[in-house]
């Protein structure tokens, strides 16, 4: 069996009665230190920089993305190499090449990162923002509301994992006419965000990923958005909610931002610009790019400048 499930005795209980114990299966959550190998004064030296719960597979992929859209690292060529250590598999290396310079300071967070919210360890308040980076995405492509009511059951018809367990996060890229890309599973949204990423780098892919939406099951956290940002991502959509953060990231980006993707509906809560049907509608009415600063932010009231939430129905 792969290593991101495990098998476990349980207890079923129906109806008030405890059944037979019987056997399930779970999905496997396990520390992972990412260490950084770079040279310093003309030293090679070496640090743990993260350690993150996570679901084993794709270690290599997420020590990459987490460095990128953390800011350390610009683009794959300033990696030397990748490797699991030989003596803990809980333990991933990722050492530069000589010459890259390294700002620690980008990582202002503790040491432990919780597997539900990779921002939950930051050191404070002002070490959320986007690294030195202030990205506002290409325009991209304009994307027709059908293939975002699509994505649900393409990201389910996929998720391998989550059909044994029911018990991990998914995050994939897609197209303008809704073909997935990558996607990748794990205990914790940031994470599988940043296997994506990551697995996007190490394939010599071209970033920013101004082409593609990101999709995510859970919710829209302000991480997942700074991470998409971080990517050159233009569109953001979720099974769940934003936060109110995240929206406010997402609009002072002009980043498209949509939440509770499912059951043919979702709203828009940032950048409605790049969904067809929207986006024709307000570009009549007046809402151009032009005049954009003259319109109610979506985060101020959380709603539209017609006065509504923009939710779109299949």
């Amino acid at each position: 069996m792969e290593r991101s499930v495990i098998r476990s005795l349980i207890v079923r209980v129906e109806d008030c009665q405890p059944g037979e114990p019987r056997e399930d299966l779970l999905a496997v959550e396990e520390p992972l230190e990412i260490q950084l190998g770079y040279e310093r004064k003309g030293w090679r030296v070496h640090k743990s920089v993260s350690i993150t719960m996570r679901t084993p597979g794709s270690d290599r992929e997420l020590a990459a993305g987490f460095l990128f859209t953390e800011g350390i690292l610009t683009d794959a060529t300033e990696i030397e190499n990748i490797r699991v250590s030989d003596d803990d598999e809980n333990v991933v290396r990722v050492e530069l090449r000589a010459g890259v310079a390294v700002d620690l300071r980008r990582l202002e967070r503790h040491f432990y990162t919780a597997s539900s919210c990779g921002v939950c360890g930051k050191a404070s308040i002002a070490a959320l923002n986007l690294n030195g980076r202030q990205p506002r995405p290409a325009p991209g492509p304009v994307f027709d509301a059908a293939v975002i009511h699509g994505l649900p059951d393409a990201l389910r018809a996929t998720q391998a994992v989550f059909d044994q367990t029911g018990g991990l996060h998914a995050a994939a890229l897609f197209d303008a006419v809704g073909r997935l890309d990558g996607l990748r599973e794990d205990v914790g949204r940031h994470n599988a965000v940043d296997k994506v990423i990551g697995a996007q780098l190490l394939a010599g892919k071209s970033l920013p990923l101004s082409e593609r939406g990101l999709f995510v099951s859970g919710r829209a956290s302000f991480e997942l958005v700074q991470k998409a940002l971080a990517a050159g991502l233009p569109l953001l959509a979720a099974v769940g909610a934003p936060s109110s953060l995240a929206v406010e990231l997402a609009q002072t980006h002009r980043m498209t931002l949509l939440g509770f993707v499912r059951n043919g509906r979702f709203n828009i809560y940032a950048g409605e610009q790049r969904l067809k049907e929207v986006g024709t509608r307000h570009a009549e009415s007046g809402n151009s790019e032009e005049n954009e600063s003259h319109m109610p932010r979506l985060h101020d009231s959380v709603l539209s400048v017609t006065g509504k939430l923009l939710t779109v129905d299949f």
